[in-house]
């Protein structure tokens, strides 16, 4: 009998700190004896507000898969993937994004908070409004009865 799947990702905005260990990569490290596993460094989702030093993106991406093998990830059970090198993760996005009412985009709780958090960074762009549109994307590529994320 297969194993049932489990996505789950993570930005390459900076450095991992204790907090990722203890509120992600723990909990990661359990899920791979149970499930089948694809664990996805989100550049484009970490694109989308960090753009203006996209360079950061590409080293941050290797140093936290880094971390990821040292807290105990294991490739030889876990399936480590960047979301960029699947074209189908935006491909899909643009056809969720034709048809996602703008609306819909402008309620979402986690935009609004984004805005007033985030404030002197320009955040007025079609890919920050369009952030849960690229999050839905992801998960049907990979038909997975569980996605464990964060509140967002």
């Amino acid at each position: 009998m297969s194993k049932k799947t489990i996505l789950s990702g993570m930005r390459p905005t900076g450095k991992l700190h204790l907090g990722h260990l203890v509120g992600v990569l723990n909990n990661w490290t359990a899920l791979q004896k149970e499930y089948d596993c694809y664990f996805m460094v989100a550049d484009w989702h970490a694109l989308m507000s960090e753009y203006e030093n996209p360079g950061d993106i590409k080293e941050n991406t290797y140093e936290v898969v880094k971390d990821w093998l040292a807290c105990g990830i294991d490739p030889e059970r876990s399936v480590i993937f960047i979301q960029s090198m699947v074209p189908e993760h935006l491909e899909l996005a643009m056809v969720f994004s034709l048809l996602t009412p703008l609306g819909w985009l402008e309620r979402c709780t986690t935009y609004k908070e984004q805005l007033r958090e985030l404030k002197g960074r320009m955040l007025a762009t079609y890919a920050f409004l369009g952030y849960p549109v690229l999050q839905t994307a992801d998960i049907p590529l990979y038909n997975p009865p569980k996605v464990p994320v964060g509140v967002d």
